[in-house]
């Protein structure tokens, strides 16, 4: 058997405003943006360099998705984003505007801070211990 996790939906309100959070302030690339009907478009956007998994955004089509942007995980970090110069993503962060939510800290497993997104959802940048 193999498998691997190829795609995680992020509900968000607008598709060109998270576009340009993601490619703009976060560096990732612009993978894929298709429409798909006059709401609906399937875009795709993932870290530069290596193989990973992609996000895609998806605009919140009701109240009830309405209601999660932001917030899919209640608080918690919910995206995990590993980087093999930490300093480097960091710097570009706070150059881009990102609101850091926890500044840097060494922990057992390696250098980490906590970024929001625009809507507010919680990410680790991490670059591993070796």
């Amino acid at each position: 058997m193999n498998q691997k996790l190829v795609h995680i939906a992020l509900v968000v309100a607008d598709y060109d405003e998270a576009i340009q959070f993601y490619t703009q302030k976060l560096g990732f690339e612009l993978i894929e943006d298709t429409t798909l009907s006059e709401t609906k478009r399937w875009v795709l956007v993932s870290p530069k360099g290596g193989e990973s998994c992609h996000i895609l955004l998806a605009k919140a089509a009701n109240d009830e998705q309405i209601s999660r942007i932001g917030n899919q995980t209640g608080g918690r970090v919910f995206l995990f984003l590993s980087t093999d110069d930490f300093w480097r993503d960091f710097e570009h962060l706070k150059k881009n505007g990102v609101k850091i939510i926890r500044e840097p800290s060494e922990e057992i497993y390696g250098t980490v801070a906590v970024f929001a997104d625009l809507y507010g959802n919680l990410w680790d940048l991490i670059e591993y211990k070796k």
